[in-house]
């Protein structure tokens, strides 16, 4: 008597689907080899343990995978907490952090010295592929002294800078090294002074002078909401999922503070000639995979209009 084969109906299923994900990567793989992409690196993501080290497998799988990702990050959650130990005040502007000459001591030591050196330590982990640098090494970032227009007048932001220039070489030269930089958003003015630029707007400003095919910012919001309320809360049914540049520049001025950076940045960036520039919910693990190998992606992109 023959024995039919038991077929293991759940293993199989359970493979045949991590196969079909594999073969939706394929065009994803196929489009973007080569490709240079710019990750904004802030938000819950830098300090929650499992997402930390999600963040790190997926900027390495992209790495093997045969896209160029530099990272350029933030900090906020790891000032306060240096600057709450200090005992030193720290307020918000438009947005952006009011940066006296002690917080920019502060911001400095934090970015360049722990948050850099904590994200080299986990891509590293995949292998040699983290590279740390500021804004100020080989002049990659050149800023001048940044204000802010709130409620029609002119305020000044302290040691807040806005980048003016982009050297890419030491950037180009990691990545045809194979390396993954991992700048942290600091730079140097003309006039000696170092400033603290928002990593958004450097993340921004990098994309477009590397001619990245992708500008990714992580943020702890599901994307740009339709209808915003002052109290940044939304429901997720109202997250748009692509908008035009011209459209975006209509909605920047009903946007929350802490929004307008991240979304001028993607502005910035398409007008700049990036062709895409995404907006995700760095607290969704694996919300880089999700949004570049998967065809429905998550949270919003920006186009040219």
């Amino acid at each position: 008597m023959t024995t039919k084969p038991r077929i293991r109906t759940q293993a199989s299923a359970a493979a045949l689907q991590k196969a079909a994900t594999l073969i939706e990567a394929l065009p994803w793989l196929e489009e973007f080899h080569g490709t240079t992409v710019v990750i904004k690196y802030g938000g819950h993501a830098m300090i929650d343990d499992e997402l930390r080290l999600a963040f790190a497998r997926d900027v390495a799988f992209l790495r093997y995978a045969g896209l160029r990702p530099v990272v350029v990050h933030g900090g906020g959650p790891q000032i306060n907490a240096q600057l709450d130990r200090l005992g030193l005040e720290s307020t918000f502007t438009a947005g952006l952090r009011v940066t006296t000459p002690e917080t920019m001591d502060v911001v400095r030591m934090v970015l360049v010295g722990q948050v850099g050196p904590d994200v080299v330590g986990l891509l590293n982990q995949h292998g040699a592929f983290g590279v740390g640098m500021s804004g100020e090494d080989a002049r990659l970032f050149t800023a001048e002294r940044k204000t802010a227009v709130v409620a029609g007048r002119e305020v000044d932001l302290g040691m807040v800078g806005e980048i003016v220039d982009v050297d890419t070489g030491a950037v180009r030269s990691l990545l045809d090294d194979g390396r993954i930089p991992v700048i942290s958003s600091i730079a140097r003015g003309e006039d000696g002074e170092v400033y603290n630029v928002n990593a958004d707007t450097a993340a921004g400003a990098l994309a477009v002078a590397l001619q990245a095919g992708k500008l990714i910012v992580l943020t702890d919001v599901e994307g740009l909401y339709s209808d915003w309320p002052a109290d940044g809360s939304a429901d997720a049914s109202e997250v748009i999922d692509q908008i035009t540049a011209a459209d975006l520049e209509t909605l920047l001025p009903d946007l929350s503070a802490g929004m307008v950076p991240k979304m001028e940045a993607c502005l910035r960036a398409v007008r700049g000639g990036v062709p895409r520039a995404h907006v995700l919910d760095g607290r969704v693990p694996h919300a880089l995979l999700l949004e570049v190998f998967t065809d429905e992606g998550i949270g919003t992109m920006v186009v040219p209009s």
